[in-house]
């Protein structure tokens, strides 16, 4: 698997270097900010470290360029550890967020935990029905002969609504999909990609297709199709 990471901290992009490539991750880094899109499309990575306060563009703009072209899991690394920061990387696109200072140990299970939750979740076939046709091989949900892309984290959420439809799936279900019981994840990132899915399907004209209900979860209601 390869990991690419975007840090201009030379110490920390290089512990991070020496500490993954122990546990056999092939590791590149970016040297120069100017090409950082382009080496990302040569690499092709299978996981990217992003700092959020970089040389020439922050780690949002260069989340937000992947993105355009690329689903593969980007964690951030940063001092800015409140939740606003939290919640704005993750409202970018990003996955998974370490705050600064981090111990090693913590660092390698976060990377290891994006690479199971991106890589190994068993997702359904195609479901069809008269109003859309959603495919989560493709990570895409169509409506009206408009289509939106998903993440694997809003492909993930969406997968185990639909597989349940018009039933409520609970927050715990929908956690341990998506993070597999991940202690460090907390319900902000639940609710952001949930937010996140729900714009997207706005975008259709699905305004209340997903609802919530307090203490019990959400579901994919299709009466609101």
């Amino acid at each position: 698997m390869k990991i690419l990471i975007i840090e201009d901290d030379r110490l920390i992009r290089n512990l991070l270097k020496r500490e993954l490539e122990k546990w056999d991750y092939q590791v590149e880094i970016v040297e120069d900010f100017n090409q950082t899109i382009e080496m990302f499309n040569k690499i092709k990575p299978h996981l990217v470290l992003m700092d959020i306060k970089l040389p020439v563009f922050d780690g949002y703009y260069f989340t937000r360029e992947i993105r355009k072209t690329s689903d593969i899991p980007i964690v951030f690394i940063s001092s800015k550890s409140d939740n606003m920061d939290q919640i704005m990387a993750i409202e970018m696109g990003a996955d998974d967020f370490i705050a600064k200072p981090f111990d090693l140990n913590y660092a390698i299970s976060k990377v290891k935990a994006n690479f199971r939750r991106a890589y190994t979740y068993d997702i359904s076939e195609i479901a069809t029905s008269d109003k859309f046709q959603y495919d989560p091989t493709k990570m895409e949900f169509e409506y009206k002969g408009n289509k939106i892309e998903l993440t694997k984290t809003e492909n993930t959420i969406l997968d185990l609504l639909i597989k349940d439809i018009n039933n409520f799936v609970t927050r715990s279900e929908l956690m341990q999909a998506c993070w597999q019981g991940d202690d460090y994840i907390d319900d902000n990132t639940l609710f952001v990609n949930i937010s996140r899915l729900r714009k997207k399907l706005s975008s259709l004209g699905l305004e209340d297709v997903i609802e919530t209900k307090k203490n019990v979860g959400y579901r994919f209601n299709e009466e609101n199709i």
